[in-house]
């Protein structure tokens, strides 16, 4: 490699950038409407963010957010199915879980506090503290919505 006095020769490896080259696709799969599908939607996670390299930290998270989801799909709705959707965009995860159910209530309270020996009650609490933002989406028409989140590290 030619190099004057003056200048340091370039190695002749670079190292990589900090952020991922590609994210994959994002991931839709449909659950049942019965309990044991919470636990399929945190296995689901687990394996696809696992084999999409996310980090540990960040697939217990996103794994604690899609378990909130899911059940809150599966305790306020009469839902037959419940459609969930995960992504990475670089270093984020998005979750989203869309429920048959009949759409938000215009007129129920957005927050009320859980009594403090109430086994629920907390989930949007926890939701809200674990994910970096968080939303809902209602269809203009028809029943069901979609509530999603994103994490990163």
């Amino acid at each position: 490699m030619f190099s004057s006095p003056r200048t340091t020769p370039l190695p002749v490896s670079l190292p990589l950038p900090a952020t991922p080259l590609a994210d994959p696709p994002g991931e839709r799969f449909e659950l049942p409407s019965r309990p044991a599908s919470v636990a399929a939607a945190r296995e689901v996670v687990r394996h696809r963010l696992s084999g999409w390299g996310v980090p540990r930290d960040l697939i217990d998270t996103a794994r604690l957010v899609i378990s909130e989801l899911v059940t809150n799909a599966l305790l306020h709705t009469d839902s037959e199915r419940i459609v969930c959707r995960i992504e990475r965009r670089g270093f984020q995860v998005r979750i989203e879980v869309a429920d048959q159910g009949p759409g938000i209530d215009p007129y129920a309270p957005r927050c009320c506090p859980a009594d403090p020996d109430a086994e629920g009650g907390r989930g949007l609490l926890l939701l809200d503290a674990m994910a970096t933002r968080w939303g809902v989406i209602s269809p203009d028409q028809g029943a069901g919505c979609t509530v999603w989140a994103e994490i990163a590290p």
